[in-house]
């Protein structure tokens, strides 16, 4: 990994990569929240869509993503809040995308370790920047991607803001909205405040999320989103994932990742932690697949995953699943969200091997089930085939080719 001092760059490929921001977690450590801004000809964001963090997970064209935090781990290991970016989808406008992050509870001089690193999608090494000068900063610039001869580069930028995420947030544009006045008396009754629009900052990103949505405790709740941090856990062979306690009842959305493996698979388990359901079978060579993950209503959300080589699983909200209501395609396994009324589904394989439909719905009876599931397809090899859904659900499909789906006129 080319290792790059304070204001030095170099070229990066125009395809997908994951730039990682890592810290040490010890004792008194202020927690890190990582954020991408894409900035116009001007250097200026163009909206509130341009600003790229936790409460706001991608940015509208697609191009970046952030996936959450890794698992913490003993006190003394790394920490690492992850972004992810295709430059070759950036739309033109955009010039430059700028890594930021913000420290929480403390100055970036007391976050041991900082640094940024660029890798691309099978963790192989692009560029690595470690921040060695931090002291009262509050808010950092680590790094940016610029467009430059028809191509990209990084540059390692380490730029603090002692004024915080203010300061940062004004540079580019973004209107940071002043706390209210403190009310002067228990009688006292504020004039109305005008609605006007801003850009949500990321010095927001601790602020309490809209409300988690649990599909299945309010029957007027959106039962296919939800809202929860992401998160990111790494590992290699078989192991068990023990996710993040905040996150709802519900379903929840897992991508996983794994390269030159036999096979992938991620299995639920029970709360005893023994290996229950599968939700993932893949054996193709390099796996880049969704699926969906029941989160049990009385205790956290417990997986086995194994791969024969590193892999990668994100566990993600399912606001980030791609939703349709007359046609989608995809390639191999994936998890989208149909919105449409019933009718009949048209689904076509372009694969070798099993092609298989699964769609997820909320329970009819909440008291005894916490979804109804129902295999819709379940063929081999290139096939065309029909299907008929009661309605709007989560359709979980597995195969190993490309394939369409379309709502029959």
């Amino acid at each position: 990994m080319t290792q790059l001092p304070k204001g030095a760059d170099l070229p990066v490929p125009t395809q997908a990569l994951q730039v990682a921001v890592t810290w040490q977690t010890v004792p008194g450590t202020p927690d890190v929240d990582v954020s991408a801004l894409l900035l116009d000809g001007g250097g200026r964001v163009r909206g509130d869509g341009d600003l790229v963090f936790y409460n706001q997970g991608e940015h509208p064209s697609g191009a970046v993503r952030h996936l959450g935090k890794s698992a913490p781990g003993a006190p003394g290991s790394a920490a690492a809040d992850w972004l992810w970016l295709d430059l070759a989808r950036v739309e033109p406008a955009i010039g430059r995308v700028v890594v930021a992050a913000s420290a929480d509870g403390g100055p970036f001089g007391r976050v041991p370790a900082l640094d940024v690193r660029v890798m691309d999608l099978a963790g192989g090494p692009v560029a690595y920047f470690a921040v060695g000068d931090a002291t009262s900063e509050t808010a950092f610039v680590l790094g940016e991607f610029y467009r430059r001869d028809g191509g990209w580069r990084f540059r390692a930028v380490g730029q603090g803001y002692a004024s915080g995420l203010a300061g940062l947030a004004t540079d580019f544009g973004i209107v940071v909205e002043a706390p209210p006045a403190p009310i002067p008396g228990p009688g006292y009754v504020p004039p109305p405040r005008p609605v006007q629009a801003h850009s949500q900052a990321p010095s927001q990103a601790h602020a309490a999320p809209a409300g988690p949505s649990y599909p299945f405790a309010d029957p007027f709740a959106d039962p296919f989103s939800s809202s929860f941090r992401p998160s990111v856990h790494q590992g290699r062979g078989k192991e068990t994932v023990h996710c993040d306690p905040a996150i709802p009842p519900g379903w929840a959305l897992l991508e996983i990742e794994s390269y030159h493996s036999i096979s992938t698979t991620i299995e639920s388990c029970d709360s005893y932690g023994r290996a229950e359901d599968f939700l993932l079978m893949a054996y193709e060579d390099d796996v880049r697949a969704r699926t969906v993950a029941l989160v049990p209503p009385d205790r956290p959300l417990t997986l086995r995953v194994e791969a024969d080589t590193p892999w990668t699983l994100r566990v993600l909200p399912l606001s980030h699943a791609r939703r349709f209501d007359s046609h989608i395609e995809g390639h191999a396994h994936d998890l989208v969200v149909y919105d449409g009324p019933p009718g009949v589904l048209d689904f076509s394989h372009f694969g070798e091997s099993n092609f298989t439909v699964h769609q997820h719905t909320p329970p009819r009876e909440p008291e005894y089930d916490a979804q109804d599931q129902e295999l819709l397809v379940n063929e081999v090899g290139e096939v065309r085939v029909s299907a008929p859904v009661p309605g709007p659900g989560l359709l979980r499909i597995g195969c190993d080719g490309p394939w369409k789906c379309a709502v029959r006129r």
